[in-house]
């Protein structure tokens, strides 16, 4: 469904973002090569470390051009809102799918979160002796499908790299697990397969019901249907050649299915099926989809299992990045194409929220088993990230004002970044001591401290991070979430806040009975060495993360907050114009939002000790 000729256009990000999403797969096609000889398996690990770091220098290349110089084509700015390094090649041109990608301050410290995290779970798979050149490229192909959902624009390309990292993460749990990975692994598979497939569901029920004809040029432009780079005839014929088509256009376009899903005249909101519009139907089987990779209770029960069997670097994967992607999801995709639902359904993402951080909390504090209270400590902290993007308090009792909202959604970002840090870091520490010691039950730890001080001291920072201590990085997000969620609902504030409470006692609980005490109580106790160079290099990163993020969080939100207020702003503009009657702003919102932007400024101002702009 060819509606344009393929026309030259200068694409500085090209090759950058393109390395940074397939250097990892070219290298694992490699790997698969006899290129390397058998018994080498060294040399694969090298290989494939030196490839992690290659992707997470590029990443930091693009994102922090400060440190190599700003000013090359194709680098990130820091600040501007709008959506960066597009790339744009035909790909199935007769469904207009494409080869879209692209980065912006929600999408781009995801992207560097997830290369960062992959050089240090590199690092730590040093120990897999089994199979150890399959390992490399499951975990390399993994990468690959990782950064591809956070840079994808296209929604087909998006549902591909969803896909990838599926069979990967299957055989990594699967193989080299611990011994009942097979059940685990299924779990995962059945989990993430049947969320996927809901999720295609809801893609071509938006693909079909779209039509690009309905965008103004303005819209076809900034959705980047047609390449702002065109210039003179070559733009006004891309714009001619959309507008007399003569059936409609469908498209995968992300942005462009975006504008077409808060156009006062969305086919999305009317179309109805079985009672309920197309818009509410995609919307529910789109958060189906994600939350299962959150996960949220009740669909969270894959997650204790997959975490206790899989190996340490595939737990810190597992926490620090592959529960953001649904949080990612429902930022990205359902709040911005399905409007109308997101505002309907916000008592469900809050309320999915709120149970997810209580029953986490209580489910931590029960266990005795060292990993698996970590991995229900992540299904509560994942709480407070769908309770921040739920607080949808931008309403006519608010008189629209955005900045409550913006609070829990800036406050909802962070907190996915702060908790790929301390749940890498918590999942790594476990490991450590299990690499000695071959059990994780916590009636048998104790005085460790005495015995292994350098690694206790560091293992304590992380997890008091994970608690949520001021200072460290994980306190700035769920303050941000609690007070933002005060507005939308005093009951859900006050639970967010108990929360805390229970977060503070499962890990000092866990920190008394690991750490602390007189004695080492459990087996194996000659093996409790001091920690090695390659564990260091992988734990104080980590450790120093935490503690800059939390005493300067500007540094996150530089990046974050212009994107997220620009999204969470034009929402509010569109509840304004749909629920009142009014026209719809083209542009920023009126000058009292700039009030809700002032608000939301100080209030993550009040959190930085040195870190301002």
């Amino acid at each position: 469904m060819g509606i344009a000729p393929t026309l030259a256009v200068t694409q500085p990000a090209f090759w950058p973002l393109t390395l940074i999403l397939f250097l990892p797969a070219i290298v694992a096609g490699i790997l698969a090569l006899p290129i390397i000889p058998r018994g080498k398996d060294d040399s694969v690990r090298w290989v494939g470390l030196a490839t992690t770091i290659a992707v997470f220098i590029l990443s930091l290349w693009m994102a922090v051009p400060a440190i190599f110089g700003a000013g090359s084509p194709g680098q990130f700015t820091v600040g501007d809102a709008g959506m960066q390094a597009v790339v744009k090649q035909p790909w199935i041109p007769a469904f207009n799918i494409e080869y879209l990608l692209g980065v912006d301050g929600i999408s781009m410290p995801l992207v560097l979160l997830t290369t960062f995290l992959s050089v240090l779970a590199a690092a730590a798979s040093w120990p897999i002796e089994k199979h150890v050149r399959p390992y490399w490229i499951l975990f390399l192909l993994l990468e690959t499908g990782m950064i591809g959902v956070f840079v994808s624009l296209d929604f087909f390309l998006f549902y591909v790299f969803w896909e990838v990292m599926l069979l990967p993460m299957y055989f990594l749990i699967g193989i080299w697990g611990g011994p009942r990975r097979e059940y685990a692994a299924i779990k995962f598979f059945l989990y993430t397969l049947a969320g996927s497939v809901l999720m295609l569901l809801a893609i071509l029920m938006l693909y079909f019901a779209s039509d690009i004809r309905s965008l103004s040029d303005d819209q076809l432009l900034a959705t980047h249907v047609v390449s702002p780079a065109l210039e003179g005839a070559d733009r006004a014929a891309a714009l001619t050649a959309v507008h007399s088509h003569p059936k409609p256009v469908h498209t995968f376009n992300l942005l462009a299915l975006a504008a077409i899903g808060q156009s006062p005249a969305s086919p999305f909101a009317a179309t109805s099926f079985w009672g309920m519009t197309l818009e509410s139907w995609a919307f529910l089987l789109l958060l189906i989809g994600f939350i299962i990779k959150v996960p949220v209770v009740p669909v969270h029960t894959w997650l204790p299992d997959a975490h206790v069997e899989a190996p340490t670097p595939i737990s810190m994967i597992l926490a620090g990045v592959l529960l953001k992607l649904g949080g990612y999801g429902i930022l990205r995709i359902c709040y911005p194409i399905c409007p109308g639902a997101g505002l309907s359904f916000a008592w469900l993402v809050c309320g999915l929220g709120v149970v997810s951080m209580v029953y986490g909390a209580f489910a931590a504090l029960a266990q005795k088993d060292f990993k698996r209270m970590v991995a229900y400590s992540s299904v509560s902290h994942m709480g407070y990230v769908m309770l921040g993007l739920g607080v949808w308090s931008a309403v006519a009792g608010h008189e629209y004002q955005w900045d409550a909202w913006a609070q829990g959604v800036n406050g909802a970002m962070f907190q996915m970044l702060a908790h790929g840090i301390s749940s890498a870091g918590m999942f790594f520490m476990v490991g450590v001591l299990y690499d000695r010691v071959h059990h994780r039950n916590l009636e048998e730890f104790g005085g460790i401290f005495n015995r292994m001080p350098l690694y206790a001291s560091l293992a304590v920072a992380i997890f008091f991070a994970g608690l949520g201590l001021p200072g460290l990085c994980g306190f700035i997000g769920e303050v941000l979430v609690t007070l933002s969620s005060w507005n939308y609902s005093r009951l859900l504030a006050v639970c967010s806040a108990f929360t805390v409470i229970l977060t503070a006692a499962y890990i000092l609980w866990a920190i008394q009975r690991v750490y602390l005490g007189a004695e080492y109580k459990g087996p194996h106790g000659d093996h409790l060495t001091p920690m090695t160079r390659r564990e260091l290099a992988i734990a104080v990163p980590l450790v120093v993360l935490a503690i800059v993020f939390g005493v300067a969080p500007q540094l996150i939100f530089n990046y974050i907050t212009p994107t997220v207020n620009r999204q969470v702003e034009t929402l509010a503009e569109w509840t304004r114009s749909i629920h009142d009657g009014h026209p719809a702003a083209a542009g920023a919102a009126a000058a009292a939002t700039d009030d809700g932007a002032v608000g939301f400024q100080a209030a993550i101002d009040s959190f930085s000790v040195g870190g301002g702009r």
